[in-house]
């Protein structure tokens, strides 16, 4: 039944470029292969608080080729990384001796899980579960919101597409700064295409702020993608799904009636809530641990 799975959907196989750095590893910088690890970094590491010696000139340069063939390892889809080579390329500049340690490991992560693939599922996803609540924006300053799209879009063709996005945020994700990382997971039908975790701009002193920053990123994003798609002629389902774990931050959002007490969050408050009375969008609450997004925004 496994087989039949497999053979069904075709697959993005990245044993290739993993076995390239592999190479890199071996026959490059250190000669060996790195020792394998079930585990990119350990739980909850903080490479900001590691107060190592720096290292000299050749450890440095070996530490910025290292990093910088991790994160084409993250674009061609490696998304279990992806978290844990934005804290490391931090420190590309002027790298210390635990920072290059746990480098290492991640290579050694790469080794251990090199068959990582990406699965085409094109069948709409299954939104039965979701709580859709229609709400009446009509006497709220989001009345005649709608989202306008371009006049010179192609003829669309072909099956529907249902874009769905996945958004979370780890407060305090750098100790030393203070700033969140912003996590999102975009899916058309059942298919990631693509992924996104990168520190928050600003500094919030709670998961609300970094929550609601992470939604108005998210649904930035989600525009560029669904008019990127329209311009192909692809055929995408007028209202896209949003996906969070923040519960106040989806009610604070979704109902009309709803308040601000944090007015420096005015203007991410005000976006997310424009596109949804829209009717375009929907912000709707999973579980955090069920949130696929979790593994773009800590170090696990």
């Amino acid at each position: 039944m496994l087989d039949e799975w497999h053979k069904r959907y075709p697959k993005l196989k990245l044993k290739r470029y993993a076995s390239n750095t592999e190479k890199l590893f071996r026959k490059i910088i250190y000669g060996h292969l790195p020792p394998e690890k079930r585990h990119p970094m350990e739980p909850n590491c903080h490479p900001e608080l590691d107060t190592s010696d720096f290292c000299d000139e050749e450890d440095t340069r070996n530490y910025q080729s290292m990093v910088g063939a991790v994160q084409w390892a993250v674009s061609l889809g490696r998304i279990d990384i992806n978290v844990h080579i934005m804290s490391l390329g931090s420190f590309r500049s002027q790298p210390r001796v635990g920072h290059l340690e746990m480098i290492k490991r991640l290579y050694g992560y790469l080794r251990k899980f090199k068959h990582a693939t990406i699965r085409f599922r094109t069948r709409l996803p299954d939104t039965t579960d979701m709580d859709f609540t229609e709400y009446d924006w009509s006497r709220s300053p989001y009345a005649d919101a709608k989202e306008e799209y371009p006049a010179n879009i192609a003829k669309a063709r072909g099956k529907a597409v249902q874009q769905v996005t996945y958004v979370d945020a780890n407060l305090y994700h750098d100790m030393l700064s203070g700033k969140a990382v912003t996590a999102l997971l975009h899916m058309l039908n059942q298919t990631p295409i693509d992924w996104f975790s990168k520190k928050q701009a600003t500094v919030e002193t709670a998961t609300f702020g970094s929550e609601n920053v992470a939604a108005r990123t998210a649904i930035e994003q989600m525009k560029t993608i669904k008019y990127t798609l329209l311009y192909l002629g692809v055929p995408v389902i007028d209202r896209s799904i949003l996906v969070g774990d923040n519960k106040s931050v989806v009610d604070c959002t979704s109902q009309p009636h709803s308040r601000l007490a944090k007015r420096h969050l005015m203007l991410s408050y005000h976006y997310v809530r424009d596109a949804i009375a829209s009717g375009n969008y929907a912000f709707v609450w999973l579980n955090g641990k069920d949130n696929p997004a979790d593994i773009l925004s800590k170090h696990w």
